[in-house]
């Protein structure tokens, strides 16, 4: 038996805990905050409960060897469009029915124009799946993908996902439909690479999915999933650095001056707060300040019943490229980052009884922002009236997208990247780590022993992606003793 120190509590760092504890190691999981899960947090007031990070479980496969305590409920629609011009579009996790809602709100030509563009993010995502997604990346895998051509031609290495919507898709409501996938891991869609197009093929194939409760009860089942194996967490325990000896990994320092010994430590951390204060690298360090998208939230107690929204509804601005011009900045043009004037607006709604009182509704509002900071691509969001006039003006263009509910308010609460970076310590408030590329941190650390787990490290953020780098993780660390099976492959649709 070895021993494992486990840097974090969110859901990539419980999930690797219960593998190598299934694989017979001695693991201890230290956790900054209070409590487990990351950002995969919850709130609760008077009775109602909010998710406050992921609201929508996809690939649900990706979870089913954790033996986990779960009972996902199939979302129909997985996400409602509502278009500045009014149209309404509702996603399927059925091809053809989507295809078909697609003829009816934008036309037949619109509908075929997407059967294209779907037979290339199929092979998008066989291709991702098959070299890139399940397993290490490495200069050997990589070179493994350049010999396979017709992977190499689906993923459209140097295109943008931006450029591919565009040669497939007319009506611009669709293109801007996959256009904001590329929020998905934290990045402009103008720059995001093409083989983004695997994220919606995989949320409308294998289907969007909700928690009964709310998403965060997922970190409930690994928390739970983890003490049953026999893991260690201990909460309220910040680690201060990583400790080498001789070459490899030997523990962690713990805040108050303790040491963990460890035999392997596999890091839950953003990579830039591994490799610039944990253990500092500037080699790996290079790079990780990539421009990635922090979030605006609100937390809304409301009266009555809104038959409108889907469990997500998404409100689309008539011009687009108008926020992520705000969000990110541009500093050729001397225009530093700020709040979008006019955003989409993501409105998750669970009609769930059980997190919001009887007639309510507990709303909780998303618009993309600036990650928290000073330079020209952060806002300063500890700004004394900033964060409650956003949260005035994001209900206001929630007003002039047809939904008023500021006169059904029981109270307001606001989240920004500032209070997330609090929280979690994701530098700036990032939703999904801060480097927003296709190809993360590698999963092997620059000294034997040390790994990484997490939404900065492959293969990237979302919960199944986090999922899947434990999965890699733990296979790289390997049984304590002899070899287990090996985990059933049931997503190379």
């Amino acid at each position: 038996m070895s021993r494992v120190v486990v840097i974090g509590a969110g859901v990539g760092g419980l999930a690797v805990a219960a593998r190598l504890a299934a694989a017979g190691h001695d693991v201890v999981v230290h956790e900054r905050s209070e409590t487990v899960g990351g950002k995969l947090g919850r709130y609760e007031r008077d009775g109602f409960v909010f998710d406050t990070g992921p609201s929508l479980l996809t690939l649900p496969h990706v979870f089913a060897d954790l033996s986990l305590d779960l009972a996902p409920v199939a979302l129909d629609p997985v996400v409602r469009h509502v278009f500045a011009d009014g149209t309404v579009l509702d996603s399927a996790s059925d091809p053809e029915v989507f295809r078909e809602r697609i003829a009816v709100a934008l036309g037949a030509q619109a509908a075929a124009d997407w059967d294209r563009f779907w037979r290339r993010a199929r092979r998008i995502w066989r291709a991702s799946w098959r070299s890139v997604l399940p397993r290490p990346v490495s200069a050997a895998s990589l070179a493994a993908l350049s010999w396979r051509v017709t992977d190499l031609a689906a993923v459209a290495p140097g295109e943008s996902l931006r450029a591919l919507g565009r040669r497939y898709l007319r009506d611009p409501r669709l293109r801007m439909l996959v256009e904001r996938y590329a929020t998905y891991a934290g990045a402009d869609p103008r720059r995001a690479p093409a083989a983004l197009a695997a994220i919606p093929y995989a949320e409308l194939t294998f289907g969007g999915w909700y928690l009964p409760g709310g998403l965060h009860t997922l970190a409930d089942a690994l928390l739970a999933r983890c003490r049953a194996l026999g893991v260690t967490v201990v909460p309220s325990s910040p680690v201060t650095a990583i400790r080498v000896e001789r070459g490899r990994v030997s523990g962690v320092d713990l805040a108050g001056g303790a040491a963990a010994p460890a035999d392997a430590v596999v890091a839950n951390a953003d990579a830039l707060n591994l490799y610039r204060d944990l253990l500092p690298c500037p080699r790996r360090l290079a790079g990780l300040a990539d421009r990635s998208l922090a979030g605006f939230a609100l937390l809304l107690g409301v009266r009555g019943q809104t038959p409108q929204l889907a469990h997500h509804t998404v409100f689309f601005p008539g011009y687009y490229d108008a926020e992520f011009d705000a969000v990110f900045g541009d500093p050729g043009a001397g225009r530093p980052a700020r709040p979008a004037s006019d955003p989409a607006v993501f409105v998750t709604r669970a009609t769930d009884p059980t997190v919001h009182p009887a007639g309510d509704e507990a709303w909780f509002v998303l618009v993309n922002a600036p990650r928290d900071g000073t330079g020209w691509g952060a806002v300063d969001w500890w700004r004394p009236g900033l964060a409650a006039a956003y949260a005035d003006h994001v209900l206001a263009v929630l007003a002039r997208r047809g939904l008023d509910v500021r006169d059904r308010l029981r109270f307001a609460e606001v989240r920004t990247p500032a209070d997330l970076a609090a929280a979690t310590g994701a530098p700036g408030g990032a939703i999904y780590g801060t480097a927003a590329r296709l190809l993360r941190p590698s999963n092997r650390g620059p000294v034997p022993g040390l790994y990484l787990v997490g939404g900065s490290a492959h293969p990237g953020g979302g919960l199944p992606m986090v999922t899947l780098s434990a999965r890699i993780v733990a296979d790289l660390i390997g049984p304590a003793g002899p070899g287990s099976p090996p985990v059933a492959d049931p997503l190379s649709v």
